[in-house]
């Protein structure tokens, strides 16, 4: 080997040795996929399988009132009567598009708040302080003032969750922006790249997480501020549901009811990850270990 090959080979050693851990950690072996994930994956379906069993057993042996704690057989039971009379059906897409049409547009509010405030100090000093004051506002108390304003209608139910949905991705995205390192800023203007190139090649890419982060906040909160908006004089969705339940002092329907909003809100959590995976598939993560 000729000294030009050493000095080769010594040179790309460390680039092989970093392309292999990148290999290994593609297949699965640092990220926890793979053999080794499948104890965590059997203790994550066992916890839940063994409190359901301790549920149902205390529901069946009688050591906790049906009335206060209906068995999971009762639930699954609620759940057969709730689909065989269709209720079940007609309330899911209605309170699916609540939810929706409210995050999307505070969603869509709250990012285009982040971003301008994020770039611009004129637009932080003029709407970030009352934005950060309303925000320590809980949403709930909210409630009255918006039947007041927008009656007992869809608008209000909407409104709340618009309102509950523009702070948690208006302030991922201001501090993602603001986050940014600023030597990376520094190169592009000793690269002079335009403000728009800037935007796109350093900004969007790096403030990116932060931003997704925000979205999948509002997600869980919008899932949040569905459950006490659909408590305003609801005639249609899981709430009318809950309420009508109530009346009749149905626990098992009430019950079914909150476990509903649980499915909706892990089904919303997987589908923002997938979107951070999705859009994100240059991040490097780990799982802890």
């Amino acid at each position: 080997m000729t000294a030009v090959q050493e000095a080769a080979a010594a040179t790309s050693s460390p680039v092989r040795t970093v392309t292999r851990t990148y290999d290994r950690a593609r297949s699965g072996r640092l990220t926890g996929r793979g053999w080794g994930r499948t104890p965590q994956l059997v203790l994550r379906v066992v916890a839940p399988v063994v409190l359901i069993v301790l549920w149902q057993l205390s529901s069946s042996r009688g050591w906790v009132s049906e009335q206060t704690l209906p068995g999971p057989t009762t639930i699954l039971d609620a759940y057969r009567e709730l689909w065989q009379t269709g209720d079940l059906q007609a309330a899911l897409p209605i309170s699916l598009r609540r939810a929706g049409v409210g995050l999307l547009i505070g969603g869509g509010a709250g990012l285009f708040l982040g971003i301008v405030a994020g770039l611009s100090v004129t637009a932080e000093r003029a709407y970030d302080a009352p934005l950060q004051m309303i925000r320590t506002i809980p949403f709930i108390a909210l409630v009255p003032l918006f039947v007041v304003w927008f009656g007992i209608g869809e608008t209000s139910k909407i409104s709340l969750i618009i309102g509950a949905s523009i702070f948690p991705v208006y302030l991922n995205t201001y501090h993602a922006i603001r986050g940014i390192d600023r030597k990376l800023l520094e190169v592009g203007r000793t690269f002079e790249m335009s403000r728009w190139a800037t935007i796109r090649l350093v900004v969007v890419p790096l403030s990116m997480p932060g931003i997704l982060v925000g979205w999948r906040y509002a997600a869980g909160t919008a899932l949040l501020a569905l459950v006490a908006a659909e408590q305003i004089n609801s005639q249609a969705g899981i709430g009318y549901i809950l309420n009508t339940a109530n009346q009749f002092q149905r626990t098992d329907i009430i019950l079914a009811g909150i476990l509903v909003y649980a499915v909706l809100g892990l089904l919303v959590d997987g589908v923002m990850r997938g979107l951070e995976r999705v859009l994100l598939p240059w991040r490097a993560t780990h799982d802890g270990n």
